[in-house]
């Protein structure tokens, strides 16, 4: 795994207190070619309740078919479906006619106890040690969980329990009646991906998508841990990831990486007055993963965070670093989206409009003469329109979801897909 570290401002006036944003990016190491990689064992846990009758259900079986014929010989796959019931279509085993079989078999029933599919599908993967290959839950409901476990709290619980035994968790909400905030939360929880496919059509592109990262695992269970030195405080990570406070400082929780992955952290530190010229060090970085290719070992990089300490006259001659300013300006505006979101639902369609707006004049602002203008410009965009739409009244649940996940996803620091 790859890193560096870099602020907005390399060069900090001395006898100055500051407020910088640093920014840490990491890039995974390439996939291994061929048959090297570990086998994948994954439980598919499908909601089959009375709401996805019809084309949901349908293209939800479509893609377990499409995932079952590009498994490896060795890979394995359990199969899961709900509604006020839980069965087991499929335990965990390889790909075949049986699987097929199986698949096929699946009809819409009733309620939907997506505590209890979520349990199952767990069950299977307890079965397989760590050491035998990845091993992922893949959840996919349309609806709220209204059987079994029902609260947000523990159904979260459960999914970070599983992670930390090894065993992620990816979701995919159908249409507008699942609860977004409930499976984008176990998905953090779990290490995993959360995805959103507003009609059934969506559904492909999305298990195409996950399969893609699946099959080019190189690292699981990242971790990011900040810690501030002596008097520098830690303000704040700009980035939607799980975060817990440790002895000195701050864990953030980045879950799996695939292959030549990109990712990026962003969080902002305040550095007191210091007297003394040259390079000084304010905080370090330790970065842990577990790798997954032909061996499966566990890694700790330590980074020391240094910038250097100038006069006045020279540090107002510097330059900003234009690319953590913009990554800056792409992960405030994600967040004040996310917040427009809340307060549109709380019944605030003014202050959401507000918070909508600065966003895309700060994004407009900088966009002149950016690497990446288009890509700011297309956020502003996207938030004026979502203003637009909130100033003819509530958004509906389609909008609401669709807030939610691109805010999320600029917010994890990967790149958003249409």
């Amino acid at each position: 795994m790859q890193a560096r570290v870099r602020f907005d401002h390399q060069l900090l006036a001395v006898e100055t207190e500051h407020h910088v944003h640093c920014l840490l990016e990491l890039t995974a190491p390439p996939a291994p070619k061929g048959p090297k990689r570990l086998p994948l064992h994954l439980s598919l846990v499908l909601d089959r309740s009375g709401s996805m009758s019809g084309r949901k259900l349908e293209v939800a079986k479509e893609c377990a078919g499409w995932l079952a014929r590009r498994l490896k010989p060795d890979d394995r796959l359990a199969l899961v479906v709900f509604d006020d019931t839980v069965d087991l279509v499929a335990g965990l085993q390889l790909a075949g006619q049986q699987l097929h079989r199986a698949i096929a078999s699946v009809f819409p029933g009733g309620s939907t106890n997506l505590s209890g599919g979520w349990l199952k599908g767990q069950e299977q993967l307890r079965a397989v040690s760590g050491g035998q290959g990845p091993r992922k839950i893949l959840l996919l409901t349309d609806g709220l969980a209204n059987v079994g476990i029902t609260h947000p709290e523990e159904l979260v619980a459960l999914a970070k329990r599983a992670s930390d035994e090894g065993i992620g968790t990816t979701t995919i909400g159908f249409g507008e009646g699942f609860d977004e905030d409930l499976l984008t939360r176990m998905a953090d929880a779990g290490g995993g991906n959360a995805h959103y496919a507003e009609t059934p059509d969506e559904a492909p592109a999305i298990f195409a998508q996950e399969f893609a990262g699946l099959a080019t695992l190189v690292a699981q269970n990242v971790s990011v841990e900040i810690r501030p030195g002596e008097k520098v405080e830690m303000v704040g990570v700009l980035n939607e990831y799980p975060q817990t406070r440790v002895p000195g400082g701050v864990q953030i929780a980045l879950g799996d990486a695939y292959g030549e992955e990109r990712r990026r952290v962003v969080f902002e530190l305040r550095i007191p007055r210091l007297a003394e010229l040259g390079v000084a060090k304010f905080a370090e970085v330790v970065v842990r993963y577990v790798s997954v290719g032909a061996e499966i070992a566990a890694h700790e990089l330590t980074m020391p965070i240094t910038a250097n300490l100038v006069s006045a006259d020279e540090a107002a001659k510097a330059e900003a670093d234009a690319e953590v300013t913009e990554e800056v300006a792409v992960l405030k505006a994600a967040r004040a989206q996310e917040e427009a979101r809340i307060r549109a639902y709380e019944g605030d369609l003014e202050g959401a409009q507000k918070l909508l707006r600065s966003a895309a004049e700060d994004l407009r602002r900088i966009a002149p003469g950016s690497a990446k203008a288009e890509e700011l410009l297309a956020q502003a965009e996207e938030a004026d329109s979502y203003g637009a739409m909130m100033a003819q009244g509530p958004l509906d649940l389609s909008a609401m979801k669709k807030m939610r996940y691109s805010s999320r996803q600029r917010q994890r620091g990967r790149p958003r897909k249409d």
